[in-house]
């Protein structure tokens, strides 16, 4: 039981047993409503009704104890309850100490149908139910190995536990059966993948060698040689690889594909990679064929506007054998294109392609090829557990030597003349800025209204007589958004106004400043991927984070973060903390995180003893066939998983 002391900026339900005081009626007509004061031994709150005011006040007695259950909210610095759940309190009742909190609504509420009247239902129902009644889903070894209460147990104690130490135990418990679960499909998944026939690189060869001794442009990393050496031993096992490569932004992950390709050929097979849009396909062919220039390594781009006899003749060279690597977007998938021998395909920024078109590529040879899937957007390590737990992971978390660290500052609407003007300084010394405007699904409209209003100041900031400036988003034709960043990519434009249709990777050397407009209303990952659209290149970089004059609590910490760090992987545990799994971009609709009771970040201690639970469980028995595990097995064959973003095979 709580008590009004207690009560801070964090609570959000409480429970509490006190008395009512000062109950009178305030305003005309629809603004009238009904107040009172409600206090305890240590403090007192204000009670507020908007509705059913009549029947409230005559159900009320001034001075009468009551166990008071609600939601707590705050309305010009002071703590209030509106509609609160009171129940009298008669002087020989016993008090109980804990009470269950249900959902309920004001249209179930006015029906009379409140917290108290879930609650005697639910009693009602365990005063029916034996032991017996409830069966065990949990083989006895786990319950016994990690110390859980049984399941009937587990059920009535999270409605009507005894003792907090009860209430603990059902929620340990329940916890650990519904990450069980989850867990259990991962290692169901990773253990389909171990058993994947794959092709057999027995060797590293003259490319590999003749590129890693005299044509590598800069000294790899220790992280990029742990990771080409996890490559080297999956691709040599005889079982398919499917490894996620996963490096913060500007990490040397294209390096890293370019020698797997090289050590794909070494072995007589072909190679592709696949990138989500034209421009990522455009900049990694570029990346590519530059790289593998003097070696005379044939390298090809494929996308949907390479037609005719260009076309023609790139996909009669893959069939034969005589292009080793192609670059392309999803136009690689199409049945025309056919290869010789397809032994490693590399996606990039994966997510972004749907399952069946990602299993197209797959069916291009006798056997599915190697699988590498490479992402710029840092994944905790709670998330990868749960997301990406059947895929091998690897991590360059490394910077290449020589790369300035890009410099962060927050300034507020107040400083928004001395911003442009130091803008107007990096472009006066040759360089490009981006200017990025928020565009929000549930504020859509008003944002593209903002984003043209934001557009017409920038002209007057910047006028076109002196300087050229370019706009995308996503409203417009897919040409003419792909003309305008073409004119940004080229250098012909100084300024991109753009909202984040500005795709992670795209690579602009001379950008030196990123300016973010009201950089409150990002999420932390995201200010970081847009960040690493500059400091490409060899000049010093700058991220400015615009924002209006008065912050929330979160909104200030995200900026605080932003300017502290630039470490990604610090950014997106951060950032998974804060928002939760659940509202992180491209999780929502996963159903890999709909957990009913857990949470992967405050339970990540529970989630890696479920990973380990899950492992033995199938290890010993991959089918889950045997009497102890059918109740799981039926779990499992329950619960609707959408597709995982990791189940590429």
């Amino acid at each position: 039981m709580d008590k009004v002391a207690d009560i801070s900026g964090t609570t959000e339900y409480v429970q509490l047993i006190g008395s009512v005081v000062n109950i009178y009626e305030e305003g005309d007509a629809r603004k009238k409503r009904l107040t009172a004061t409600f206090y305890d031994d240590t403090g007192r709150i204000d009670l507020i009704w908007f509705q059913n005011i009549q029947w409230v006040r005559k159900s009320l007695v001034e001075g009468g104890r009551y166990i008071l259950f609600g939601k707590v909210s705050v309305f010009n610095g002071a703590y209030n309850i509106a509609h609160p759940e009171l129940e009298p309190l008669s002087a020989d009742a016993a008090i109980p100490s804990m009470q269950p909190v249900y959902s309920t609504t004001e249209k179930l509420r006015a029906k009379g149908i409140s917290n108290r009247s879930f609650a005697k239902i639910t009693q009602n129902l365990f005063e029916r139910i034996r032991p017996g009644d409830i069966p065990e889903t949990l083989p006895h070894h786990i319950l016994t190995q990690y110390k859980l209460c049984n399941r009937y147990h587990a059920i009535r104690w999270i409605h009507f536990p005894d003792s907090d130490e009860h209430l603990q135990a059902a929620r340990y418990r329940l916890k650990f059966e519904e990450l069980l679960v989850s867990q259990l499909k991962i290692a169901q998944l990773r253990l389909q993948h171990t058993i994947q026939r794959g092709f057999k690189f027995e060797k590293v060869g003259d490319y590999f060698n003749d590129f890693f001794n005299k044509h590598l442009p800069f000294e790899l990393t220790g992280a990029q040689k742990r990771v080409l050496k996890e490559i080297r031993v999956d691709t040599a096992t005889g079982k398919q690889m499917n490894r996620l490569v996963q490096g913060d932004v500007g990490s040397g992950k294209t390096i890293v594909a370019v020698m797997s390709m090289l050590l794909a050929m070494d072995n007589g097979f072909q190679a592709c990679m696949m990138a989500p849009t034209e421009i990522l396909a455009t900049q990694h062919y570029n990346g590519i064929k530059s790289l593998l220039a003097e070696m005379g390594i044939p390298v090809a781009l494929l996308t949907g506007n390479v037609k005719g006899k260009e076309r023609k003749a790139i996909l009669q060279q893959l069939s034969t054998g005589e292009l080793p690597i192609i670059v392309g977007t999803h136009a690689l998938i199409e049945d025309a294109v056919q290869f010789k021998n397809l032994g490693l395909a590399i996606i990039d920024e994966q997510h972004r392609f749907g399952v069946e078109q990602r299993a197209k590529l797959w069916k291009k040879n006798e056997l599915p090829p190697h699988v590498l899937v490479m992402t710029a957007t840092p994944i905790p390590r709670t998330l990868a557990m749960t997301m990406y737990g059947d895929l091998d992971i690897s991590v360059i978390d490394e910077l290449p030597p020589g790369r300035q660290e890009i410099k962060t500052v927050h300034r507020n609407e107040m400083r928004r003349a001395n911003v442009m003007e130091f803008i107007k300084s990096e472009i006066n010394k040759g360089r490009q800025a981006y200017i990025v405007y928020p565009l929000i699904e549930e504020s859509e409209k008003m944002d593209y209204e903002s984003l043209m209003a934001g557009y017409e100041q920038v002209k007057i900031w910047f006028p076109e007589h002196k300087y050229k400036i370019a706009m995308v988003h996503g409203k417009q034709e897919a040409a003419l958004k792909e003309r305008n960043m073409q004119r940004f990519v080229s250098g012909e434009a100084n300024i991109l106004v753009s909202t984040t249709v500005i795709e992670v990777g795209v690579n602009v050397p001379n950008a030196s400043v990123m300016l973010i407009e009201s950089a409150e209303r990002f999420g932390l990952s995201q200010l970081h991927q847009l960040r690493g659209r500059v400091g490409r290149g060899a000049e010093q970089s700058y991220c400015i984070l615009l924002t209006g004059n008065k912050l929330g609590n979160d909104s200030a910490e995200r900026m605080k973060i932003m300017v502290s760090t630039s470490n990604g992987f610090i950014i997106a545990e951060k950032d998974l903390a804060m928002r939760g799994p659940g509202n992180l971009s491209g999780t929502q609709q996963s159903g890999v995180l709909k957990f009913k009771i857990a949470d992967i970040v405050a339970d990540s201690a529970i989630l890696e003893q479920t990973r380990i639970a899950a492992q033995q469980i199938i290890t010993e028995d991959p089918g889950l066939t045997s009497a102890q595990y059918y109740p799981l097995r039926a779990m499992l064959a329950e619960k609707v998983h959408q597709s995982h973003w990791a189940k590429i095979s």
